[in-house]
């Protein structure tokens, strides 16, 4: 929880982050919004929660307290919000997700994705190495533009091994369902956010927004994949800019 006033918005990490991650953009939503920032199952506080991706958007709905809320995810807490968003819950307002995939539409892709999560997982627990998967983890291309003292080891280290592998296991965006024909029904809006620099979320964000009357989408200049550590102001403008006032 951050300080601040006003209608409530959850904010939702992404994968081997935790909710203070979501530190500068928390503080910047909280000039004008009471900010809450969960732990994700698997991660955190919540290392010993173990969800597959619609039990952990309940867990999200959950946690604004059954007030009207705005939802606020990025990467795999994208994900989760856009599973939320197609649960439909009466007191979700909006939804904005950041570098985030609507699911993979071939099945055997989808498959294959899923077996190479769960062998990541596996190779994971099987060493219990956080530090070092973590430094394999940002080695990831989509990666490449986030500046080292901006990647928060310290709170991603503070994750676990066990807690990690069920997460990629069970949220693996191989276990992820087709979402486009289902935000294409929604009543409430959705924003899809993407870093100029990250080519491939900038076309899901595109691509989702031609496809679904209710969803827009905009780019954050001058980042990558990670918006909210690398461009932390900008994207909180454009979700202000979004976002109703009240």
């Amino acid at each position: 929880m951050r300080a601040g006033e006003g209608p409530t918005t959850v904010l939702v990490h992404g994968f081997t982050q935790t909710g203070s991650s979501m530190a500068p953009l928390a503080d910047r939503l909280a000039v004008r919004r009471r900010i809450v920032c969960v732990d994700l199952p698997g991660h955190g506080g919540s290392a010993t929660i173990s969800c597959d991706l619609d039990e952990a958007a309940s867990l999200v709905v959950d946690a604004a307290g059954g007030e009207p809320f705005d939802l606020v995810g990025y990467s795999l807490g994208g994900r989760v919000a856009l599973h939320a968003a197609c649960q439909s819950p009466d007191n979700l307002r909006a939804t904005v997700v950041v570098s985030a995939s609507t699911g993979i539409e071939d099945p055997v892709a989808r498959a294959r994705r899923l077996e190479r999560d769960v062998a990541m997982a596996d190779e994971l627990l099987a060493s219990g190495d956080v530090a070092a998967f973590l430094d394999r983890w940002l080695a990831n291309p989509m990666f490449a533009t986030l500046p080292h003292p901006m990647a928060d080891l310290k709170g991603r280290r503070s994750n676990t091994a066990p807690g990690l592998a069920d997460s990629l296991r069970r949220c693996s965006l191989g276990a992820q369902r087709w979402l486009l024909d289902e935000l294409a029904t929604l009543q409430r809006p959705v924003l899809m956010l993407a870093g100029a620099r990250d080519d491939p979320f900038v076309a899901i964000a595109t691509a989702t927004a031609a496809a679904c009357r209710g969803v827009t989408c905009a780019v954050v200049t001058g980042s990558g994949h990670v918006c909210h550590l690398e461009q932390p102001e900008l994207t909180a403008r454009l979700i202000e800019r979004f976002l109703p006032a009240c």
